[in-house]
């Protein structure tokens, strides 16, 4: 699959007339983004953990080859801290088998305030499959100061740090743990907000290029939803990655172009 690109969800009102057509009912949505990006980054899941039954329609509504990547519960990652991660864990990988083949990653996203606690993820970690990719956004600065141990949790595991982008830089490091990678960006500094520059989504294209060769999967994910920014921005991601010869997912024809 090599490089997938795609929004972080896909349910925003402002992105009629952008990616959505004006009289395109919300309950087509899905389907019309499917047709246009080959992966999404599910939020639903962070705030409110949908049925596995609500899984497996979305499943049903989107084209084979469609990967659906899963952000964690907020119950697991914010609420408990990861603390007893077992039953959280097991009901997130059950509900989300209603995905079938269309399953990708899942996100752990952690609190901007959870200092470093590698025990911890660890811990949470050894709970899901080596079947099951798992990517770690880590916001506290404390957790690169545990490098050497936190590097090798993640190595062990097969998981991948996320690396994220705020404000056209990067705010994590550039270690590469897995065979894969996992790539979110927030918000740039292009105009209007929250877009991002040309120059600023050529130079991600060269750090993943360089970091992973064609052939390993990095998933991509643009989270400045605003104005439809995400949709413009991961197409214009998309283009700059296939300048520099890597095969990408499909994404749309420069939707609305910069204004």
């Amino acid at each position: 699959m090599s490089l997938l690109v795609g929004t972080s969800g896909w349910q925003y009102k402002d992105w009629r007339g952008v990616l959505y057509p004006p009289g395109l009912p919300q309950r087509l949505w899905l389907e019309e983004y499917a047709g246009q990006f080959t992966t999404v980054e599910n939020n639903n899941a962070f705030y409110r953990l949908p049925t596995t039954e609500i899984f497996a329609s979305w499943r049903e509504r989107t084209p084979d080859g469609f990967v659906m990547a899963v952000k964690a519960s907020r119950y697991l990652t914010h609420l408990k801290r990861l603390r007893d991660p077992a039953e959280p864990v097991h009901r997130l990988l059950d509900r989300a088998a209603g995905l079938g083949d269309r399953m990708g990653p899942v996100l752990l996203q952690l609190p901007p305030n959870f200092q470093a606690d590698v025990d911890a993820l660890e811990n949470c970690l050894n709970h899901f499959p080596r079947t099951v990719r798992v990517a770690v956004e880590l916001r506290h600065p404390s957790w690169w100061q545990a490098e050497p141990r936190l590097r090798a949790v993640l190595e062990r595991h097969g998981s991948a740090l996320c690396w994220a982008d705020r404000g056209s830089r990067p705010v994590t490091p550039m270690w590469r743990t897995a065979s894969w990678g996992y790539v979110r960006f927030h918000a740039g500094l292009a105009r209007p907000a929250p877009r991002y520059g040309r120059q600023a989504l050529r130079s991600w294209a060269g750090r993943i290029a360089d970091a992973w060769p064609d052939a390993d999967d990095v998933y991509v994910y643009f989270n400045n939803d605003a104005g439809g920014a995400a949709v413009r921005d991961a197409a214009e991601f998309a283009r700059a990655a296939g300048a520099l010869g890597r095969t990408v997912s499909r994404t749309p024809p420069a939707p609305g172009g910069r204004r």
